[in-house]
């Protein structure tokens, strides 16, 4: 990737390409190069590109005559404010800003930037129990809409760009950037392609690799791997219905798209894996047979025992875009994809609403396979790099380059540092870092080579091998799952199982440290956790055995008229002597902002405090002013163990975060 200015006249329309920060513009969904083959093909007539373009002018959201429905200062999902003005718009403003990158008439773009504008003065709240999907859906069309607007030259001020990014940044991002990990997948992945997009348009590096990060490695159904749950291709969602199903399945596809026009091959990632669940939901939705595993979902909420039937042979506008990559950008096989995008062709709307863009045989449509293009130039960097801490491995992994030929590993012991090669000509995409001390924090990245040359480096990324310093790990009773504690220099990340510690028998992941005489733990819970059967909280204990002697302050998700949310109560549990169950000492039900339609949305500060036999529990939700919630005395050991806990509540495990980990009076 070159990183100049470089202006490029194309009749009629004068377009930019600009690297910045390391983003290529336009580069969301539609790249110059895709904007170029859409004019000339239909200059030309080309089919089907044409036929595609035919059925796109009849919609009224194409049309610069359109009549703005908005803008309100206010919409919301369940309860509904303004949902449909606000789609209808956010339509309207992606399809004007395409007809203007067609024809090259103005009008086209000025009633794209008419609703841009009018949006971003006027919206300031995302309200209501989908408030995700809410701002996941119809906002990615509007700043898709701008990044065309903004980079061909359509005549958009310097001072309404400004007012834009710092709309999409300031009123969208919040409401998706925890994303939706309480939720089936398809919410997720609403939240995954608009944070991404908002990265890229706000040309901020650290949102856009949020969401590749959750791309890969996020904690609930809409990760690649939780929502395509194995290799045969079954989604997450295909016992619930086809619809959702398919329009999952679509909105990681919109990912990949974004991805691969930043030089990134993340319809590659978990080798094609978003491919195989496109092949297995239009090889069902055609009328074949497909294998089906039961599965409970990472919330413990969804469960299915085979696939549904509930809108099945009723085929999405999802599937020209990934046909076209893997087909004829990548020379790939994709019969049951290909047979689903002929039978669409000309692909129309993304309906309902603005669920997804459609219109895939206009936008996508491409000339088979002729080699890899991306090879004549310089690498992009990599990006979404993990870091897996073991006791004495650290493995790593990351998102391919487009034209990578093999990749450079380096390492630094401090943020931002110099860092020292390790590992020159890896070919894949993941190495182990076998050179590392047990407890000790490292920063790494990775540069990608080519014969044009390396790229810059990838965005860093850390982790201890194993706990830091002298934390430890385990997982307390009989567990079904291993467990993990994981340490990046600003987070302790646990994943348990078990049902938690309020009965005679404890089951959680424990993360700890001695405590040899008087201390205090404190501790941030970091949004969201995986379940909303979670618990997980701070404990001090006499020793790891399931029913020792300990304190606990934790979040419960006490019982409520729905499994969807929970009661939030924030509970101090005590149990003065070995082998005796657990009791509340005291407890507390949680609010906003911590808590929000019954999910755990918020930060919340926790606090355990020993002074001889006396244990006291505090909380605050915002780290200034703080709560007693509840005190014990009786007389515990001397040498104790303090940390973090973690437990799922159910079959599958959990994962929470907690930064900000402060303990003193160990040694």
């Amino acid at each position: 990737m070159k990183y100049f200015l470089l202006i490029v006249f194309l009749s009629p329309v004068a377009r930019n390409v600009v690297y910045a920060q390391s983003f290529m513009h336009p580069g969301l969904l539609h790249s110059l190069e895709d904007l170029d083959r859409m004019r000339h093909a239909v200059a030309a007539k080309e089919e089907p590109i044409y036929a595609g373009y035919q059925l796109f002018i009849q919609n009224p959201a194409s049309q610069n005559t359109y009549v703005m429905k908005g803008p309100l200062k206010m919409v919301g999902r369940n309860p509904t404010i303004g949902q449909e003005i606000y789609d209808n718009d956010a339509n309207a403003a992606h399809q004007n800003a395409i007809m203007w990158a067609i024809t090259g008439d103005k009008a086209y773009a000025a009633k794209a930037i008419e609703i841009i504008n009018a949006w971003s003065s006027t919206l300031q709240s995302i309200t209501g129990r989908d408030a995700v999907l809410m701002a996941g859906l119809g906002p990615f069309k509007m700043i898709n809409a701008a990044e065309i607007i903004r980079y061909t030259n359509a005549g958009w001020s310097d001072a309404d760009i400004k007012k834009a990014e710092k709309h999409f940044n300031g009123i969208i991002y919040p409401v998706i950037k925890d994303f939706a990990p309480f939720a089936n997948g398809n919410w997720d992945a609403a939240a995954i392609k608009t944070v991404m997009s908002i990265g890229v348009f706000c040309n901020d590096r650290a949102i856009f690799e949020r969401g590749l990060q959750y791309y890969v490695n996020g904690s609930g159904n809409g990760r690649l791997t939780n929502y395509i749950i194995n290799v045969e291709g079954q989604v997450q969602e295909t016992g619930r219905d086809q619809g959702h199903t398919q329009l999952g399945i679509g909105l990681l596809s919109d990912c990949c798209e974004i991805a691969w026009h930043q030089g990134l091959n993340l319809y590659a990632y978990a080798d094609n894996r978003l491919l195989k669940g496109f092949e297995y939901t239009a090889r069902y939705n055609l009328g074949n047979d497909v294998p089906f595993m039961h599965v409970l979902d990472r919330t413990g909420k969804y469960e299915h025992f085979k696939p549904s039937v509930i809108g099945r042979n009723q085929l999405r506008a999802v599937y020209e875009q990934v046909y076209n990559h893997y087909v004829n950008r990548m020379g790939l096989m994709a019969p049951y994809t290909k047979e689903a995008a002929d039978k669409l062709r000309p692909e129309g709307p993304g309906n309902p609403g603005a669920d997804h863009p459609g219109y895939g045989t206009l936008y996508y449509t491409r000339k088979p396979y002729a080699g890899n293009a991306a090879l004549l130039e310089r690498p992009s960097p990599p990006a979404g790099m993990l870091a897996e801490s073991h006791d004495n491995i650290i493995s790593l992994s990351w998102i391919a380059s487009v034209a990578a030929k093999s990749y450079s590993i380096k390492r630094s012991g401090k943020s931002g540092a110099a860092y020292t090669v390790i590992a020159k000509n890896i070919a894949g995409t993941v190495y182990n870092d076998t050179n590392v001390k047990p407890g000790r924090l490292y920063y790494y990245t990775v540069s990608a080579i080519n014969d044009k040359g390396e790229s810059n480096n990838a965005f860093e990324t850390s982790a201890s091998a194993g706990p830091p310093g002298l934390w430890k790990q385990q997982s307390i009773g009989a567990v079904p799952g291993a467990g993990k504690t994981m340490y990046n220099g600003r987070q302790f990340i646990l994943e348990g199982s078990g049902h938690g510690i309020d009965s005679l028998h404890d089951e959680a992941r424990f993360a700890y440290i001695p405590l040899n005489h008087d201390g205090t733990i404190t501790a941030r819970f970091v949004p969201q956790p995986s379940s909303q059967f979670s618990t997980m909280g701070l404990m001090i204990r006499e020793g790891l055995t399931d029913n020792a002697a300990c304190v606990a302050l934790a979040f419960y998700p006490g019982k409520s008229t729905s499994n969807e949310a929970p009661d939030w109560q924030l509970r101090f549990l005590t149990r003065g002597i070995q082998g005796e169950p657990a009791a509340i000492n005291s407890s507390s039900t949680m609010s906003a902002p911590t808590v929000s339609y019954g999910r755990l949305t918020g930060y919340h500060w926790l606090r355990v405090q020993r002074t001889g036999n006396s244990f006291v529990a505090f909380d605050s939700y915002d780290g200034s002013n703080w709560n007693k919630l509840g005190a014990v005395v009786f007389p515990l050991k001397k040498n104790l163990l303090i940390g973090l806990l973690a437990a799922s509540g159910m079959p599958n495990s959990t994962v929470v975060s907690f930064d900000n980990v402060r303990v003193t009076g160990w040694k």
